[in-house]
């Protein structure tokens, strides 16, 4: 199962565990019992402290638990063969199993033993599927720190009857106690958040007591993140206030073009684009939505950044780095079957639609190479291009035609996703050259057509263009003094990630030149003596 290189890297890591616990794997005569045989096999010869049994009578087969040794309880199940994406969390749930310490904050474990009552978790996932090791991950640290919490990781694409039955048309999607309880990527802290109701409310007053920053960013994307190293490595205080650091980094499968990288994937790109924020001891605030930016009354003043929680962060400068989303066909139907076959990742939920028909809704680059990638899963595919041509480079064009499983319909005006009322069933477009409605017969839908820019909150306060794009200059200033903006959500051509990136590192350099030559306003009182 596991090369050499990868069983070497893993002996080092096991090396960390420092309490014997086990493995109990519950096992049928099926080639993926086989295959999951092995690979525990594998794990328990390399390591003096791991136990391979093979008794286990769990309902899922294939499944292996973890169990600790000392009899303490441990509730984490996988009914998975965890490689693929979720390598990485098979080998941290055998660390933590092992005795291992986390690398999370002090008050996130404190946060998760302090979780009262039972909480019976079941993920669903797929091994393609790069947002969800996140949710997985922050699931099984659960388990194994509380045991009042259970958990139960389960490949979508091993269980296709169970995800049928329960109608699972994403991933990662969470049950909690046998009811529906998420959909989507999610980590420790957006978990505990929706669990513990008082947790806002600290959170706010928390926030709302910080000191003034000399400049505070809104987004922590790659425009964001630069804009905070580059800021502070200026000596200020700098504060990054993000919904979700990373952006959509965190929702791409592979970095290939970042200049002196030569290959990554989104999730380990975000996660070291915190590590570097977080090394010149930026004031990072994870997972706070901005809801308002209230301008300073005058030159060299504090601007006022009001988050969804309610409280208010104040900062002599600001760089405004929102970033983008997927763009929505805007039609009946998308949202009512949203994760019921409305998908917008190809990766990560094309797995579950193995065998089945899909559209794909745009002719971009995007487009193409989502319909693609599905190809080699489902049974046929139906691309739907508004436009007369594909708008996607000729080398990816020439591949998607040489498919025989790909119908390719040009000229073409999607105006309703149907469905049965429990999921997607097909949708209806027009052809936009004779005039016809035509409906196709189908599982999912798959909306590839762009980005919008996440800049709603901002609509009445400064400049923005017809696309919702932030206005600014050579600099990254925007139409407020003292007010920057940097990434996907401004008018600067070329949404790429290393584009952003020198985005925000112009911007801060901005900044800083804005607050070295823009004296504070001096207090009345000051000004009377």
């Amino acid at each position: 199962m596991l090369d050499d290189a990868l069983l070497t890297q893993l002996k080092s890591y096991l090396e960390r565990v420092t309490q014997p616990f086990e493995l109990v794997a519950t096992l049928d005569a099926s080639e993926s019992s086989a295959q999951l045989r092995a690979l525990l096999q594998q794990i328990a010869a390399l390591s003096d402290k791991i136990t391979l049994r093979l008794d286990g009578d769990d309902a899922r087969k294939p499944s292996f638990a973890l169990r600790r040794s000392s009899g303490e309880p441990l509730h984490l199940r996988f009914a998975a063969i965890p490689l693929g994406h979720e390598f990485t969390s098979l080998v941290l749930a055998l660390l933590w199993a092992g005795g291992h310490p986390p690398k999370v904050e002090a008050q996130t474990v404190e946060a998760i033993r302090r979780l009262d009552g039972e909480y019976r978790f079941e993920v669903y996932m797929s091994l393609s599927c790069h947002n969800c090791p996140d949710v997985v991950q922050a699931l099984a640290l659960m388990a194994v720190l509380n045991p009042r919490v259970q958990t139960v990781v389960i490949d979508g694409a091993l269980f296709q009857a169970e995800v049928e039955s329960r109608q699972i048309m994403a991933v990662p999607t969470v049950y909690l106690n046998g009811e529906p309880f998420a959909s989507g990527r999610m980590d420790v802290e957006q978990i505990l958040a929706r669990l513990d109701a008082g947790a806002a409310q600290r959170d706010a007053a928390q926030l709302g007591g910080k000191e003034p920053f000399d400049l505070l960013i809104v987004g922590g994307g790659p425009a964001g993140a630069a804009a905070a190293v580059y800021g502070a490595r200026k000596g200020i205080r700098v504060g990054l206030a993000a919904e979700r650091f990373g952006g959509q980094v965190n929702d791409t499968l592979a970095i290939e073009n970042y200049i002196s990288v030569l290959q990554t994937d989104g999730p380990r790109f975000a996660a070291a684009l915190d590590a570097h924020v977080r090394q010149y001891g930026v004031d990072v605030m994870n997972l706070q939505r901005a809801d308002k930016l209230v301008p300073a009354a005058e030159p060299g003043g504090l601007h006022a950044v009001q988050l969804a929680n309610g409280a208010v962060l104040r900062s002599r400068s600001v760089i405004l780095a929102p970033g983008a989303r997927w763009r929505q066909l805007g039609v009946p139907g998308e949202e009512e079957y949203r994760n019921k076959g409305v998908a917008y990742c190809p990766h990560c939920d094309g797995p579950l639609f193995k065998g089945k028909r899909v559209a794909v809704i745009g002719g971009g680059n995007s487009g193409v190479e989502a319909a693609i990638d599905l190809a080699g899963l489902v049974a046929h595919v139906t691309l739907l291009e508004f436009a007369a041509e594909l708008r996607a480079d000729a080398v990816l064009v020439s591949k998607l035609r040489s498919l025989p499983n790909v119908t390719v319909i040009t000229s073409a005006q999607t105006t309703q996703i149907s469905g049965n009322g429990s999921k997607v069933d097909g949708l209806i477009y027009t052809d936009r050259t004779s005039g016809n409605s035509i409906r196709l017969d189908l599982d999912g839908v798959f909306v590839q057509i762009g980005l919008v820019p996440n800049t709603e909150w901002l609509k009445t306060t400064l400049e923005l263009n017809r696309f919702g794009e932030i206005v600014v200059d050579a600099k990254g200033q925007t139409s407020l003094p003292g007010v920057f903006a940097a990434g996907d959500a401004t008018t600067v051509p070329y949404k790429q990630i290393i584009i952003a990136a020198g985005d925000g590192a112009k911007a801060a350099l901005a900044a800083f030149d804005y607050l070295i030559r823009t004296p504070q306003p001096q207090p009345a009182a000051a000004v009377a003596a």
